[in-house]
């Protein structure tokens, strides 16, 4: 068997650990899309909308230890624990609550992505030069 620098097992992240608390190691991914709509020359008046749903993904017995009853599972109600899910969101919109759950279970952030796209909205009703900034963000948490 494989010895971690520490001379302990080395565990891939989708194993369990046997000891810390019984608690398992491995990966929950948190999503969001957003946007905001930028006026006329770049000003400062740029108008963001709230966050409508935070997406999780990971197995499913990770995010229902993090999440418990604030974790909606009606788009993928039957999982079975060990199985890895991309269709659960959560109850609640503010990151940072989602990231002070993380936190609190001892998880860590690993890495985070954004894209963004851009598209001006006369169809919309706003001016010519007005424009629409959409993005999609995730941020990837581990934990040993």
């Amino acid at each position: 068997a494989s010895r971690s620098p520490s001379g302990g097992p080395l565990l891939t992240p989708s194993q369990s650990l046997d000891g810390a608390g019984g608690r398992r190691s491995g990966y929950i991914t948190i999503g969001y899309r957003g946007s905001s709509t930028i006026g006329r020359g770049g000003q400062a008046d740029a108008k963001f909308r709230r966050v409508a749903r935070i997406t999780v993904c990971g197995k499913t017995a990770l995010a229902k230890e993090v999440f418990g009853e604030t974790l909606n599972e009606s788009r993928d109600p039957d999982r079975p624990p060990e199985r890895y899910t991309a269709r659960y969101y959560l109850k609640f919109n503010f990151l940072e609550q989602a990231f002070d759950r993380l936190s609190e279970a001892g998880f860590r952030m690993a890495a985070c992505s954004s894209t963004g796209t851009c598209a001006f909205a006369p169809e919309q009703g706003g001016p010519a030069d007005d424009k629409i900034w959409t993005s999609y963000t995730e941020y990837v948490f581990c934990r040993d």
